[in-house]
């Protein structure tokens, strides 16, 4: 792999930390944005959003590290497919609550998102290049 393709993978592992970490930070920091989006059915609301920020920003920082980049990466895709019965609550919530045309559509784009977030870690942090 030529170095200026390695700097860009690089980088992007570390956007990639970043984003999950501040994200991670901020299930404790505002709390309560991410209590508002948990499924009734899931228990122990306040306790699974800490779990999770504290998962995002662990997992965040794993995928700099060469030993648990892998891992971490699995990690992370895990965690959006974990978080993803949220992310549906949030749009249920916005329709029970008759939000803005701009708002729901917005809610029904962040769904396929996960996606598209969830390949991006898989192609920084999970998938293996072979030396050029």
């Amino acid at each position: 792999m030529s170095d200026f393709l390695r700097r860009g993978h690089a980088r992007a592992r570390l956007i990639v930390a970043v984003v999950f970490v501040i994200a991670g930070v901020l299930h404790f920091v505002i709390p309560r944005f991410y209590l508002a989006m948990m499924p009734p059915w899931l228990p122990a609301h306040l306790f699974l959003v800490q779990l999770s920020g504290a998962a995002e920003i662990a997992l965040g920082l794993g995928v700099l590290v060469d030993r648990t980049r892998v891992l971490a990466g699995w990690g992370l895709i895990a965690l959006l497919v974990a978080v993803f019965p949220a992310n549906v609550q949030m749009l249920l919530n916005a329709l029970d609550a008759h939000a803005s045309a701009v708002w729901l559509t917005a809610l029904v784009l962040r769904l396929p998102l996960q996606w598209v977030i969830g390949r991006w870690v898989y192609r920084v942090a999970v998938q293996v290049r072979a030396p050029a």
